[in-house]
């Protein structure tokens, strides 16, 4: 059994996406797919997976030239993809998940699902109760269930797209020992990813695409200059941090507590000066997100106040935060910072807060227009905000933040971003330094939050238990913090 690409080409109005790209993938292989955001990789991979239809080539299974209009003929023919959210319905248990899309028609069998989800838990090692909701599930467990389900299908062919994006490294060892187990049983998996390590470390042989383009074929291992050259065209070497120096204190917790669904943050005290970066460390739900939150007006302490540059902010709603100076950067591009739908000139339109009734829209295309160019946006004017990768909705994010910012929040500012998306946001952020902007930052990348930070605190069930120096932090100590060590009974 192999698939087989042919001359795939889609485009979004003046965007190639995919320009006459052929990939063959074998039985039993574990091929990556590789490239920067935007290079293509998703859309060649929805194609592929019935999502969207292509403007022109085939794809064939096994001989076969397939007709892909939908997702369920995907499955039907054996294809199924684990996006990087996988889709699953919150309000659904586990066990009706796992059932969606079953041939049972009307009528389905639960018993027998019930079985074929047990059965499967265990060949996999996997862990369901199969009557949770499925909103209780992490990221990892998601995409657990969807593999599942993909499987019990009938699927052959399996792609994941970006699937690390947001789950533990425990998790990600174990979504590699499910791979390499299925590739050993003959199944054909495609794992597409921006980051080379983790290409390096699963992958038999490698396809990267540049601009809608396959630029190259390689097995692996292969060097990684090679392969950032390939992606980049050229070897990407990474920035020194500029310093600066902090200023007076812009950002003043005051024994604030917090409570935002499962989560309850206790009596905390913290300060931020100007032009200082204070990262956010912890496990997924330990109270990153419930601050960050807080700090934007999203949600209203229980007790204590929230100062910036000495206003007490405490009590009032985001629009009044924004108003001060505070700007939020969420994780969720589209469920949160954009609007599906809308263009980019409409988000900029958005975004600049005129208040005349009319909009010169030929004029708001021609500013949009140059800030596209100005923050290297993979787009045009009409370009609505879904089409976009998930770099061109961060940098479109970038692009619309006001001049003055007093305090910057951000939740996830690079995820799922390729390395030179990741160095530009960075440089970008930054920048906002040197004009005493203050800066605090929730990831999940130990890396990323010792690189840039000035100052780590570490979340643990809701509480810091700890705030480092990062200059002089390692990953090992992030980790025994992030896991517990050292919090009080």
């Amino acid at each position: 059994m192999s698939l087989a690409l042919r001359d795939i080409h889609k485009a979004y109005g003046p965007v190639r996406a995919n320009d006459g790209v052929d990939l063959t993938v074998g039985a039993g292989e574990l091929h990556g797919l590789l490239g920067e955001n935007g290079a293509g990789k998703s859309t060649l991979m929805k194609v592929v997976s019935g999502f969207i239809e292509a403007d022109r080539g085939s794809v064939t299974l096994h001989g076969e030239e397939l007709r892909l209009r939908s997702p369920r003929d995907a499955v039907q023919a054996g294809i199924g993809m684990l996006h990087q959210d996988p889709l699953v319905f919150g309000p659904f248990s586990v066990l009706d998940n796992f059932l969606l899309g079953s041939p049972g028609g009307l009528r389905l069998d639960r018993e027998a699902g019930a079985v074929a989800l047990a059965e499967a838990a265990d060949r996999y090692g996997f862990a369901f109760d199969p009557h949770a909701l499925a909103r209780t599930l992490t990221v990892g467990e998601r995409q657990q269930l969807e593999i599942a389900r993909l499987i019990w299908l009938g699927a052959r062919v399996l792609i994941l797209d970006e699937p690390t994006t947001g789950i533990s490294a425990t998790q990600r060892e174990q979504l590699f020992a499910v791979l390499r187990r299925l590739a050993e049983e003959g199944m054909i998996v495609i794992f597409v990813s921006h980051k080379l390590e983790e290409i390096e470390q699963l992958c038999d042989k490698v396809t990267v695409l540049r601009d809608g383009k396959v630029v190259g074929h390689r097995d692996m291992p292969t060097p990684t200059d090679e392969l950032v050259e390939l992606m980049f065209g050229q070897v990407f070497v990474e920035s020194d941090r500029p310093s600066v120096d902090v200023g007076d204190v812009a950002l003043e917790l005051d024994r604030i507590t917090l409570s935002d669904r499962l989560i309850t943050v206790p009596e905390l005290s913290l300060q931020v000066r100007e032009g200082e970066v204070l990262g956010l460390a912890g496990l997924e739900g330990s109270g990153q997100r419930t601050l960050l939150k807080a700090c934007t007006g999203l949600i209203r302490p229980d007790t204590g106040e929230i100062r910036l540059a000495g206003v007490d902010l405490t009590g009032h709603g985001y629009r009044h935060h924004r108003a001060t100076g505070v700007h939020y950067l969420p994780a969720g591009r589209l469920e949160e910072g954009l609007v599906a739908g809308l263009t980019i000139t409409e988000h900029f339109e958005l975004a600049s807060e005129r208040t005349s009734f009319f909009v010169d829209w030929r004029g708001a295309e021609r500013e949009a227009a140059a800030d596209i160019e100005s923050h290297f946006i993979k787009g045009s004017t009409d370009s609505t905000a879904e089409s976009l990768s998930g770099g061109n909705q961060q940098r479109l994010m970038l692009a619309m933040m006001p001049d003055e910012i007093r305090l910057l929040l951000m939740e996830h500012p690079t995820r799922g971003l390729d390395i030179e998306s990741a160095e530009w946001v960075w440089s970008q952020i930054l920048a906002r330094r040197a004009s005493g902007t203050a800066i605090v930052f929730a990831s999940a990348d130990l890396d990323e939050l010792l690189r840039y930070s000035d100052r780590i605190a570490v979340f643990f069930a809701g509480r810091v238990i700890g705030v480092v120096d990062a200059a002089t932090s390692g990953v090992d100590e992030l980790g025994h913090l992030i896991g517990g060590s050292g919090a009080a009974a």
